[in-house]
């Protein structure tokens, strides 16, 4: 097997652990709360979600730290306050969701469905 398909194999493994896909989640909140979606800064990153208010990350709650500090950093550069909308898939991912909770208090707004 080339490097290439198996690559490709490892990556497909991964994402089928997961229900949908992190834009599945990410289209259909931030079009609940009006926001834009994949708003490109002047560094070539993007914010999941953009409103008036909240520059929001969308992640997976195994990734709640990393979304910590994606969302401080895109709040910084648009002005707007950070967010975090953590994808729970189970009841075990809770755990996650209490460790961001921990660790945002009131300076990260937290959203979760």
């Amino acid at each position: 097997m080339s490097i290439l398909k198996y690559i490709l194999l490892l990556i497909t493994l991964l994402e089928a652990k997961h229900l949908h896909k992190e834009s599945y989640y990410q289209n259909i909140f931030c079009a609940k709360v009006g926001g834009v979606t994949e708003y490109v800064l002047p560094d070539k990153t993007r914010v999941d979600c953009l409103t008036d208010e909240y520059a929001i990350e969308v992640d997976f709650a195994s990734k709640w730290a990393e979304s910590i500090g994606q969302s401080l950093y895109y709040a910084k550069m648009t002005n707007r306050k950070p967010a975090v909308y953590l994808i729970l898939e189970s009841p075990s991912d809770e755990r996650f969701l209490k460790r961001l909770n921990k660790v945002a208090g009131e300076k990260i707004r937290v959203y979760t469905e």
